[in-house]
């Protein structure tokens, strides 16, 4: 059933729904090629939410979070895929989550750290992805470590291993993959955050959009779509919402 006219204006102004996703995270999207079309969770919320407007659709690929928000707030993008955060709800009004995704921090095997308390002391460098749900909320709850910035989350191991940094913090599914390709490192035993994952768009856009995009997440919450696209992808680690959260 589409939703109605109303709905379709607000989230699809030009008549197209523009959908900015974010390839930066393992969880929700992939791309095997500079030329080739996005896949994952994300797309496939999109164009569900495409479907129920009655609009044809178009991606903006992205490769970190704060090019995301730069492309819904820059009106290039109609909505976005991000994890609630307080330092983004000036600009971005978020839906409810409707997936949960774990940070966790990776060291060395050789590290003599054993637990996540041992992180936040002085001389300790973490790698973390600039603008990152996980670097906006470790800029916060930091006291003594350094937080050192990659441009993206695929770039977190990599930095972590050529400056010789202490820890590499991330989404525990991207860890795993770049665990794959450089032996050598474990987790540390327990997550750092959950991060929720939401649906936004502009807060310019103004409270009906906002409420539009809202109730089409909270329908999607009481479905088992998350779930299904998940399994349909592989993604394992990650938690679907089953209702508004």
């Amino acid at each position: 059933m589409l939703m109605t006219t109303p709905a379709a204006r607000h989230l699809a102004p030009t008549g197209v729904l523009r959908a900015c996703i974010n390839v930066g995270n393992a969880v929700l999207a992939r791309r095997d090629g500079p030329d080739e079309a996005p896949q994952g969770v994300s797309v496939d919320i999109a164009a569900q939410l495409a479907r129920r407007l009655g609009v044809p659709i178009e991606y903006l690929v992205v490769t970190s979070a704060g090019q995301s928000v730069e492309a819904v707030t820059d009106g290039r993008a109609d909505i976005g895929f991000f994890a609630i955060d307080p330092s983004r709800a000036a600009t971005i009004a978020f839906t409810g989550a409707y997936l949960h995704i774990e940070g966790w921090y990776v060291v060395r095997d050789a590290s003599p750290m054993t637990q996540n308390a041992d992180v936040d002391r002085p001389g300790v460098r973490v790698a973390v992805g600039a603008r990152s749900a996980y670097d906006l909320f470790l800029s916060r709850e930091i006291k003594d470590a350094e937080l050192v910035r990659a441009p993206n989350p695929q770039a977190v191991t990599p930095l972590f291993l050529a400056e010789g940094l202490d820890v590499a913090a991330g989404v525990r599914q991207q860890l795993e993959q770049d665990m794959l390709a450089h032996p050598g490192l474990r987790f540390l035993p327990e997550r750092f955050m959950v991060i929720r994952q939401a649906m936004g768009l502009d807060r310019r856009r103004g409270d009906a959009a906002a409420s539009a995009l809202t109730s089409f997440v909270a329908d999607l919450t009481a479905t088992d779509f998350v779930a299904r696209a998940l399994s349909e992808h592989g993604i394992d680690g990650a938690t679907p919402v089953p209702t508004q959260a």
